[in-house]
Order: C-alpha cells, then sequence, then structure tokens
C-alpha cells in the first residue's frame, strides 16, 4: 500500500472527512479529467463500446507511458465484480488489437499506434474499497492489475491509495533477478557496467512494495501506478537512469545529474543521473527514494 495522494482540481474550502462520491460517475470525470498527472495514462476514450455478442462499455481507456494498453473500471463503493470485469473487457482489447491501435492512432498519431506494448496490458480498477478477497484474487491471475482505493472529499478534492498492484511479467522477473543475483562476478559477459545495472535493479525494487518493471528494447521502466525511473542498457562507461524527481529540486551536478526537461531520451522523467561506479549509486540512494516518492 502507498501513502495517499490527494489532488485538488478546484479552489476553495472544501470538505476534511472523506466519504463515497456520490455517484460513480463523479469519479469516472476527475480520473478522466487527470489521468496522466494520477496515474501515468494518456486517456483515449470514455464509455468505449466493444463490438461483441455480449456487448459492453469499458469506462476508460488509455495508454501508460510505456506503450501499455490500460483498461480503468470503477465501482462507487466496495468493488464487487469489477476485477472479472475488467478481465472480461481486456480478454475482449487482446483479441481486437486492430479496433485499440486505430483508437491510438486516431487520438496519438501512428506512431504511437505502432508502438504499443501488447505484452503488457493493464487493469486499474478505482473503486470506494475493496476486500481482502479482491486483494487475493488479482495475485492469481497472470495479469497486470492494480486496485485502487479513492477517498472522496468534495467537489474537485480527492485522493488514490494504492491497495495492490500486481504484474503478469512480475514472476518472469524475480526469476531474471534470482539468475542474476547467483552469477559470480567473474561470469558477468558485460563486465563492470552490467554488474552496475543489477546493483541499480536491486535498489530500485527494494525501495518499497508493489513496484513491478516492465521491459522495453530501449529501457526498462520501474513502477508503482507510474513510472517512477527508467534504466537505458549499460554503455560501454556508464549507466543513464530517468527520475520523476524534479530537477529544480535537486543540486544538479555536471557529469553526474542533468536536466532534461524538453530533450530527448529513452524512458520518462526530467532528471538523468549519470552512474559510473558502485560510489555514484550510492549518491544516487537519495535521489532513487525521491522520485519513488513522486510517483
Amino acid at each position: 500500500m502507498v501513502a495517499l495522494k490527494l489532488f485538488n482540481t478546484q479552489c476553495g474550502v472544501t470538505e476534511v472527512v472523506p466519504r463515497l462520491a456520490e455517484v460513480e460517475a463523479d469519479i469516472q470525470g476527475l480520473v478522466e479529467a487527470h489521468m496522466e498527472t494520477m496515474l501515468g495514462v494518456t486517456f483515449l476514450a470514455g464509455e468505449y463500446v466493444i463490438d461483441c455478442v455480449d456487448g459492453g462499455r469499458i469506462d476508460s481507456l488509455g495508454l501508460d507511458e510505456n506503450g501499455a494498453p490500460v483498461i480503468i473500471e470503477y465501482k462507487r463503493g466496495t468493488a464487487a465484480g469489477v476485477i472479472n470485469q475488467g478481465l472480461y473487457y481486456m480478454a475482449w482489447l487482446t483479441a481486437h488489437k486492430d479496433a485499440f491501435r486505430n483508437l491510438v492512432r486516431d487520438r496519438l498519431g501512428v506512431t504511437a499506434a505502432s508502438q504499443i506494448l501488447w505484452s503488457a496490458p493493464r487493469l486499474i480498477c478505482v473503486a470506494g474499497d475493496f476486500t481482502r478477497y479482491d486483494a487475493h484474487a488479482v495475485r492469481e491471475h497472470r495479469r497486470s492489475i492494480d486496485l485502487v482505493r479513492y477517498r472522496y472529499f468534495g467537489s474537485g478534492h480527492f485522493g488514490l491509495e494504492t491497495v495492490a498492484s500486481v504484474t503478469g511479467q512480475l514472476a518472469a522477473s524475480q526469476r531474471v533477478r534470482r539468475r542474476v543475483a547467483g552469477l559470480p562476478t567473474a561470469r558477468w559477459q558485460g563486465g563492470a557496467m552490467t554488474e552496475l545495472a543489477a546493483a541499480v535493479d536491486e535498489a530500485l525494487v527494494g525501495l518499497g512494495g508493489g513496484i513491478t518493471r516492465v521491459q522495453r528494447k530501449q529501457y526498462t521502466a520501474y513502477q508503482r501506478l507510474r513510472n517512477f525511473a527508467c534504466v537505458c542498457p549499460p554503455q560501454q562507461t556508464k549507466l543513464l537512469v530517468y527520475l520523476k524527481a524534479d530537477p529544480k529540486e535537486v543540486d544538479l551536478v555536471p557529469g553526474f545529474t542533468r536536466d532534461v526537461t524538453g530533450l530527448g531520451h529513452h524512458g520518462t522523467g526530467d532528471l538523468e543521473v549519470q552512474l559510473r561506479t558502485e560510489r555514484d549509486l550510492e549518491r544516487a540512494q537519495d535521489l532513487f527514494r525521491l522520485s519513488y516518492a513522486a510517483a
């Protein structure tokens, strides 16, 4: 579980005691209006009608920071049936890739449509509450699922809290980590930078619970609901890590940290950290924690 994150979309005084929204549409509207800030997901469509025998409407469709398709389902109160409903829609989505690809192309362009990460579709369930059976159920599925509890404080004020987060790639990632950890240093084919990359992986995963990896060709993303770090493949003499920490809040050190706001690079995040030695990794720990908190 992560800390409650509050979002204020209006000025003025509001209630301080959380409560359920009057109707489900209130929460859906707030999330869709601020989806990129809150979830790291670009909004594509709401109440998306699916073409199948049983019919149905996907509450929200989006594309996350790594190009993965995202289905978001909402429940005003306890999430009875929302997980199974979302999994039903996910099965439809993966069987109708052309429909989603066309939607992405129309909203975001041809390039985004050609880079969809079909290996990691996600389901985010947003509800007033979940039971312990819900948290157990998501761990039994080989899908990427986030259970997110909302707290409503009145018009324009609400919070999100992660209750459970699993990824369909988690088991494979854990196997890779165990295999990497068990290799003697002498067997590293990539040398010191590959060894440093393994140490960075261990440091990032060890920041807290609910961290998942998403593997893309150009980088590995570490995320909670949103990316908080992206690690590029090792170069000959350095390893580049991009963080969500605000560069303006960091004392930049030439050759170690750099503000890349507005500059093109692989992965997400405006703070570039250049790692060359284990000493650099030690210096970066506070920045890792700052980015983890920011996500």
